[in-house]
């Protein structure tokens, strides 16, 4: 059996060694990074199965290290913040995080998220499958990962495509904001359940005129459908 590696990236001895005895009991193999500069360094020379970054540091923040490594891989990222406000997790998000996690944080959750994360990211390589949808100019390659407006690639996060997939793939049916976050994200919800409506939130803002594809059915949920 493959075993999953994880870097952390924290400038807090304490916070990576906390970290580093959950994973390593949790079975992962665990490398350490002490601030953005040297993640990056790492993620050049070595390939992880998830990283869990720290956005507060020395040398280079955590957000300008996560842009930085999606200029050349796609390993999923989880940020950890003693910052929690919407515009903190969203800018994360558009910077291509997978999740955000809000210090101080449960050991325990953080591995249940890293655990779904990574298997959420091996699904989705599994099931990529070689079809198309179209609708008037929108057109989405699953297997490519692709989403293009009259020809033109529109860029999205790794959690957008992912929601964006899972809702095409269901055109027409109303979604659950259960449904969403347990396919989507793949476990059982933690924390701020607004982490679902600012991920809609951004991928309507990268939709453009399509956005109005996407439903909001109050009190239930989601549905994406072409009238």
């Amino acid at each position: 059996m493959t075993v999953s590696k994880i870097l952390v990236v924290d400038d807090e001895f304490r916070i990576r060694q906390i970290i580093r005895k959950y994973a390593e009991f949790e079975g992962y193999e665990v490398e350490e990074a002490v601030d953005g500069m040297q993640a990056i360094s790492v993620c050049r020379q070595k390939k992880f199965d998830l990283i869990i970054m720290d956005v507060m540091m020395p040398e280079l923040d955590g957000f300008s290290a996560c842009r930085e490594i999606r200029k050349f891989c796609d390993t999923p990222i989880i940020m950890l913040s003693a910052r929690g406000e919407e515009y903190d997790k969203i800018h994360g998000f558009e910077l291509g995080s997978d999740d955000y996690v809000v210090k101080p944080f449960s050991p325990k959750e953080l591995m249940m998220r890293v655990g779904a994360v990574i298997k959420r990211a091996g699904k989705s390589e599994e099931a990529a499958k070689k079809d198309v949808f179209t609708y008037k100019g929108l057109e989405v390659d699953f297997s490519a990962r692709t989403v293009s407006i009259d020809g033109k690639r529109v860029e999205m996060t790794p959690k957008e495509y992912d929601l964006f997939f899972y809702m095409v793939r269901n055109k027409g049916l109303a979604l659950t904001r259960e449904s969403l976050i347990s396919e989507v994200w793949g476990y059982d919800f933690f924390g701020d359940e607004r982490t679902l409506d600012t991920h809609i939130k951004l991928l309507r803002k990268s939709l453009g005129e399509y956005s109005k594809c996407i439903v909001t059915l109050r009190g239930v949920g989601y549905r994406f459908e072409t009238v």
